[in-house]
């Protein structure tokens, strides 16, 4: 079975872009999308702008994890959120988002990483957490049938899951029943700006003029940024996931630890992923941003690896123009859907490992195996924000794989800001000039 969102899928939503609209949005995964959907449900003429196919990328090749567990602290509140409105959704969506409270462990062997769990949890109780630190005879009793020599964890009982290939889609759908105009197959090249503002966009259909503009671009938007003189250190690292068949349903939770990560679909069978592995393609992003990653690569727990150069036509490869002009196909056209091609030996590796895990699982086959290009940011969480040197813009971007989780909360703050109201969060964690002011650098937890 192939990956099942390509260019081959019919366009769900055509038509072409308007000539004017209130609020633009680029980008059509889950920040995005929720962003569309909730300004359309407060009535804003809102258009939705995505080069590829709704969810093609990231939004797509998730984990499928909507969780509070291992949250930096200014990100809590906001994942609590998103868990209130995924409930919400997937009424609004008749049950069809494969949503379901199923807990996430945290799982260990290490002494280090216990006490970091233990300092998350005494910094998270202020917010209310439903997490508690797990013994190894309490993950027996919540993974019973497990044959690992973990020592012990962090669970959140409240922590749930959705379908990442069934979700973002059907929240599409609702948003353009809701008013929201989607148009796929429609990138955009430039931002329009006049007298030093932001005031739409040009596409490769022509130009749309718009009150404001939400930038949620995933990968490409520091792409986009960097044409217009603005910068960010964001860059993307691969990351690897599969399916497997239907299988027995040794575990209902979801889980990771130092090998692999797993959680039931609804389909009978398992997501799994290698938990660690990030892989990152030199270009010449990564090279000019290598110091600000410094403080959250020496604080370890993960492993990076280095790769020689992106393939062609990624964000960062060293052939990507990062100037072009607006009558001219611009890199989001030459890349629809940036689809790279799974760490396979890895890959094999997780299916391996959950089998040892869980030996009633018996031989675990891989069905399906694809990769993601997560966007990521020194810090570790993203940016969320008006963009100061470009009035009239606002960006969401650099979600370092917490985006599917919080989409629906950072797309109604998104919301928010691009229409001036209140966003009803502390967003001075997610501010866009970080990077820039002498800020210093406190890398998001690792767990």
């Amino acid at each position: 079975m192939s990956f099942p969102f390509t260019l081959q899928n019919p366009v769900e939503h055509g038509g072409a872009p308007p000539s004017r609209t209130g609020i633009v949005v680029i980008g059509g995964g889950v920040i995005g999308v929720a962003t569309a959907l909730y300004l359309a449900r407060v009535g804003h003429d809102v258009a939705l702008l995505e080069k590829g196919r709704i969810a093609a990328e990231q939004s797509s090749r998730n984990w499928g994890w909507i969780r509070v567990q291992g949250r930096d602290m200014a990100e809590i509140p906001v994942a609590q959120d998103a868990q209130r409105l995924w409930q919400d959704l997937d009424r609004d969506c008749k049950g069809r988002l494969g949503l379901r409270e199923i807990g996430v462990h945290y799982l260990t062997r290490s002494e280090k990483s216990l006490a970091n769990y233990a300092n998350w949890l005494e910094a998270a109780r202020a917010h209310g957490v439903s997490s508690k630190l797990m013994s190894a005879k309490d993950i027996a009793e919540t993974l019973p049938g497990a044959a690992s020599d973990w020592i012990g964890g962090l669970y959140t009982p409240t922590d749930m899951k959705a379908e990442p290939w069934v979700a973002v889609p059907e929240l599409a759908r609702l948003a353009a029943q809701e008013g929201a105009r989607i148009v796929e197959r429609c990138a955009t090249r430039a931002l329009d700006i006049e007298a030093g503002r932001v005031v739409g966009v040009v596409t490769e259909r022509g130009r749309v003029k718009a009150d404001a503009v939400v930038l949620a671009g995933g990968a490409w938007s520091a792409l986009l940024l960097r044409r217009h003189g603005v910068t960010i250190p964001q860059l993307s690292v691969r990351s690897t996931a599969l399916e497997t068949g239907p299988m027995p349903q040794v575990t209902g939770t979801a889980g990771v630890d130092d090998r692999m990560a797993f959680r039931p679909r609804e389909d009978g069978g398992y997501t799994l992923a290698p938990s660690t592995l990030s892989e990152l393609y030199l270009g010449p992003d990564a090279l000019r941003a290598t110091r600000k990653y410094l403080p959250v690569l020496r604080q370890g727990g993960f492993e990076v690896k280095l790769r020689a150069r992106a393939p062609e036509g990624y964000p960062d490869a060293w052939s990507t123009p990062r100037q072009w002009s607006e009558d001219q196909a611009s890199p989001f056209e030459a890349m629809r859907i940036l689809s790279p091609e799974p760490n396979r030996d890895k890959a094999a590796s997780a299916a391996a490992a959950f089998a040892a895990a869980f030996p009633e699982a018996g031989e675990v086959g891989i069905r399906t195996a694809w990769a993601g290009m997560i966007d990521v940011l020194p810090d570790v969480v993203p940016v969320v924000d008006q963009v100061a040197p470009l009035p009239g813009l606002v960006v969401a971007t650099g979600m370092c794989g917490h985006g599917f989780g919080a989409g629906p909360a950072f797309g109604r703050i998104a919301a928010a800001l691009a229409t001036g109201e209140t966003p009803g969060h502390d967003l001075d964690r997610f501010r866009f000039g970080r990077f820039s002011d002498g800020s210093r650098m406190v890398p998001g937890p690792n767990l």
